[in-house]
């Protein structure tokens, strides 16, 4: 009974997943919680530390995770990239790199609207199409988004970044029992990728079940070296388990001590305020019922009347005798 009761408050916090917003802290690349909104990050292009060189152009930008810059870094890579662009559009490279610190800098629809000229010219360019379906999922253009990453990769030549990407996608559309198989696919390719690792975990995380998410992100965040982000998301996860003091403890390996104590309390704050909604809607709805079944009485009483009343209007009037003469 104890252990249904806990399988229970876990997945009640697992509900809660969706609605805990991001506070932010001082480094764009240290976030503690961030439930779906770390997920449109993974989706977006932060799938997997991708390093990959864009191009073979002189100073080039490399396409790493979003967060890994400054907002500063990603304005100056604005101007820079934007003033090569305008002079060269035709460069993949300079275009990649124009597009990539577009979405950094938050500008989605600018770079979506690049990548989709890149790609129309570049049909066959994987890396253009990734990055390209990448925004598309960054932009929440989802069913876009997988019809262009299914063409970023083939069959006999799969990449465990694209697929990690498919993943995030269909866990953004709801679709999680599809996306975890995309990201069991990527670890038979890339075994222990702390990346593909903590989408699933989230994927779990998603779906309610929190303590399958609790083993799958430890698992993640024992391997080395990691992203910041994947101890983040356990932290997320022992948070949502109610386990504030092991949370704390995890975020403060990439935290300071008092930003660490602020999400933490942060998260309690915003599972004690989804919990006073919950009884708030609770008591609203006894009190309904209770309205209701007020209302059957009384409309059942007043039927029976009302029969009553037909039945005695509908008897014959009785027969007076006749008169005798």
């Amino acid at each position: 009974m104890l252990a249904l009761s806990r399988h229970r408050r876990a997945e009640r916090r697992g509900a809660d997943l969706a609605a805990i917003e991001m506070r932010p802290t001082r480094s764009r690349s240290l976030r503690l919680f961030a439930s779906a909104a770390v997920l449109a990050v993974v989706a977006a292009g932060a799938v997997g530390c991708q390093t990959t060189q864009v191009g073979t152009t002189t100073g080039s930008l490399p396409l790493t995770p979003l967060d890994a810059r400054s907002e500063a870094d990603w304005r100056h890579y604005v101007q820079v990239y934007g003033a090569q662009y305008r002079a060269n559009p035709t460069d993949v490279g300079v275009a990649l790199n124009y597009a990539q610190a577009l979405r950094g800098d938050g500008q989605r629809a600018q770079a979506v609207a690049i990548l989709e000229r890149l790609a129309m010219e570049n049909p066959h360019n994987k890396t253009v199409l990734g990055e390209y379906g990448r925004a598309l999922a960054e932009a929440g253009e989802y069913s876009q988004a997988l019809r262009v990453l299914e063409h970023a990769h083939t069959p006999d030549q799969p990449d465990w970044r694209i697929l990690s990407a498919q993943g995030a996608v269909l866990d953004q559309m709801g679709r999680h029992a599809d996306a975890r198989r995309y990201y069991l696919t990527a670890l038979k390719i890339a075994p222990n990728e702390p990346s593909v690792l903590s989408n699933l975990g989230l994927s779990y995380a998603l779906s309610k079940d929190l303590p399958q998410a609790e083993t799958v992100l430890r698992r993640a965040a024992a391997q080395h070296p990691v992203d910041p982000r994947v101890r983040q998301n356990l932290a997320l996860v022992l948070g949502l388990e109610g386990r504030f003091a092991e949370a704390e403890a995890v975020a403060r390996a990439d935290l300071p001590a008092d930003e660490a104590a602020a999400n933490v309390a942060y998260l309690r704050q915003m599972l004690a305020r989804r919990g006073d909604d919950r009884l708030s809607a609770r008591r609203r709805n006894s009190r309904s019922l209770a309205f209701a079944a007020t209302s059957r009485k009384q409309l059942q009483s007043g039927r029976r009347a009302n029969e009553r009343n037909m039945l005695s209007d509908a008897a014959p009037a009785p027969v007076s005798p006749p008169d005798r003469e």
